[in-house]
């Protein structure tokens, strides 16, 4: 039989039927895959469940596809696939969601510093905040999971550094740390009021795993530390005491 279609008889041809097969049968094994985990699934992991020649992004746009516009839609984040309901729902499907405990301004104001300058110190986090970071700020935010302490700055006292986590990515939408909205889209969104000070920008950025030059690695001792005293106490002194809270 011939590999191509034959207008005579309407045959396809076996290895077309077949290469159509294996496409079908690999887009229902990834949407299955997706749909069957609670968390976000990365190529890697759904390759490995796959036959060498298949084309997986081919499959995963595909999918994208056929979700777009329905009531649950495949979605990227922190570069993983993972099935949510439309944005859109969101509103109709509250009432029945469970409200995690909300954020007050200090932690708020901090994560988005973490979010936006990391890697980020303590005393760094105050300096742009220009008020003292209250005990147990950090604790918050890294009950949630938002943050994680990267490495240690390499400057005297060797302040512990901050970042996000997938986590974060996950729970905002984000694909990626890059796509958290520039300067443009907050004034757009009403969160940049009033006159902007000359010269004022919003730094682009960045969630490198990698220690940066001025980073150390985290000892052992420092995990224990954690665990044991919490964020506020890794890098806490006495002249904290004096500094005004949130």
């Amino acid at each position: 039989m011939s590999d191509f279609f034959d207008p005579e008889t309407g045959d396809e041809g076996d290895d077309a039927l077949a290469a159509l097969e294996r496409e079908t049968e690999a887009r229902r094994l990834v949407e299955a895959l997706i749909f069957a985990s609670a968390d976000p699934v990365g190529e890697a992991e759904l390759a490995a469940e796959l036959a060498a020649d298949v084309d997986l992004p081919a499959v995963l746009a595909r999918l994208e596809a056929d979700y777009a516009g329905r009531g649950v839609e495949l979605v990227r984040v922190a570069g993983k696939w993972q099935f949510r309901t439309a944005a859109d729902l969101a509103p109709r499907l509250s009432r029945r969601v469970v409200e995690p405990k909300k954020l007050g301004r200090p932690a708020l104001e901090t994560l988005a510093i973490v979010a936006y300058h990391q890697p980020v110190t303590r005393a760094e986090i105050e300096q742009i905040r220009g008020v003292g970071l209250s005990r147990g700020t950090l604790d918050v935010l890294l009950e949630a999971g938002w943050i994680r302490m990267r490495g240690r700055r390499r400057t005297p006292g060797r302040p512990v550094t901050w970042g996000t986590t997938e986590a974060f990515l996950v729970h905002f939408g984000l694909d990626s740390i890059q796509d958290l909205p520039g300067l443009e889209e907050l004034k757009g969104a009403g969160l940049l009021e009033g006159q902007i000070p000359a010269g004022f920008v919003v730094p682009l950025p960045t969630d490198h795993a990698a220690l940066t030059p001025d980073e150390e690695p985290l000892d052992a001792s420092d995990l224990v530390d954690l665990a044991e005293a919490g964020a506020e106490d890794l890098d806490f002194d006495e002249t904290d005491e004096d500094r005004t809270a949130d």
